[in-house]
């Protein structure tokens, strides 16, 4: 057993991001400002996109985005309940219905033949997930669509490529820069479109419903007598965790670089090994980010439960991304959602589990990892 504990992740700070925070706090200005705009930019220049609205969270972007879009009651929003639970009360908060598409067994994501049985007059929004890192059928899920706007949910997929592009491109998409995913605010998110009017109203959104804030009053000559629109939110990201995430943006090639070399190296040590199933590369051609290595727990023998906890025994972190948002609670009791609705959803919810995977690991680290595994499933 190993002497020590490895955490499921580790954020990657070095002293380049610390300093940079520090400079913005010695600055004077420290909340939003232009660490944001600097932000946006970047990541824009990463995604292709022409615009990009930082947040306080990739839930306060999936808020203010569904509201820009005049999504509320009476309209339906297709996506996979084998996500974050975030994403589903954000449709629910703005008076919408989400409608649940299953996901392909081994991928965890939606395919457009599921899409397309679930569209109905009341769907104004189609929201797949790329799922660990890995991106959706994105020219399918779009055909199936057709003029029913397509909002990707990127926060696994910072650095993920569909066909050549980066997610996002050429349509509209949210990041997470939680502590978890490959670069980090601490917490964060961003909004990223091509569309000039769906950009304007997010950035109102997320500031009051005021066509301005402190930075553009101070800097950029608008009026500070600016008015309330409509009752907007108050989901700025500060400049402190902005200039953390520039920081960090500029080391993105070689996080995922490294992040891809350790789950080609657990593949590696974990062909031969039953009862753990890890997830299959989508056939298209793609950039895979490796936010997540997650395996299905398919010993007899075991559960999933079981075998975090034997694993937290030998001092091996894992987590649990996710259980389905369907049988959760509320939405059982709320909106009658059932077991057996959702068989491919159901199925991998029961088993899945993420193994440590960040680019401080070593090679060594891996072994230990996989040595536990074959003595709790033994």
């Amino acid at each position: 057993m190993r002497s020590e504990f490895l955490p499921f992740t580790r954020p990657a700070i070095n002293e380049e991001d610390i300093a940079a925070v520090g400079e913005v706090m010695r600055s004077g200005w420290i909340t939003n400002g232009p660490k944001n705009v600097e932000f946006e930019e970047a990541v824009c220049r990463l995604t292709g996109n022409r615009y990009a609205v930082a947040l306080t969270s990739a839930t306060g972007g999936m808020h203010v985005l569904l509201k820009a879009m005049n999504i509320g009651p009476g309209d339906e929003v297709i996506t996979p309940s084998l996500t974050w639970v975030s994403t589903i009360n954000m449709i629910v908060q703005v008076g919408a219905t989400p409608v649940f598409a299953d996901i392909e067994r081994d991928t965890l994501m939606v395919s457009a033949e599921t899409v397309r049985s679930l569209i109905t007059p009341r769907t104004k929004l189609i929201l797949p997930v790329h799922y660990a890192g890995a991106p959706a059928d994105l020219d399918a899920i779009r055909a199936v669509a057709g003029d029913i706007p397509v909002v990707e949910d990127a926060a696994h997929a910072l650095g993920t490529y569909y066909k050549g592009r980066h997610v996002g491109a050429g349509g509209t998409a949210i990041y997470s820069f939680h502590a978890i995913k490959n670069i980090t605010t601490g917490e964060g998110g961003m909004v990223v479109t091509d569309d000039a009017e769906l950009a304007r109203a997010v950035r109102m959104w997320k500031f009051h419903g005021i066509g301005c804030d402190a930075f553009d009053r101070q800097n950029r000559g608008r009026a500070p007598q600016a008015e309330v629109q409509f009752p907007g939110f108050k989901y700025n990201l500060t400049d402190m965790m902005a200039a953390l995430g520039i920081s960090q943006l500029k080391r993105l090639t070689a996080i995922n670089a490294r992040r891809r070399e350790l789950a080609q190296y657990y593949r590696q040590q974990l062909a031969g090994v039953d009862g753990v199933l890890p997830l299959e590369a989508p056939a298209y051609e793609h950039t895979h980010a490796w936010h997540l290595f997650i395996v299905r727990v398919v010993s007899p023998q075991c559960s999933r439960d079981q075998f975090m906890a034997d694993l937290k025994a030998e001092n091996i972190g894992t987590g649990l991304h996710f259980r389905c948002a369907h049988l959760q609670k509320y939405y059982r009791e709320a909106m009658g959602f059932q077991p057996g609705m959702l068989p491919n959803t159901e199925w991998n919810s029961d088993r899945i589990c993420s193994l440590p995977l960040f680019p401080d690991m070593t090679e060594r680290d891996v072994d230990d990892v996989v040595a536990a595994i074959k003595k709790v499933l033994a």
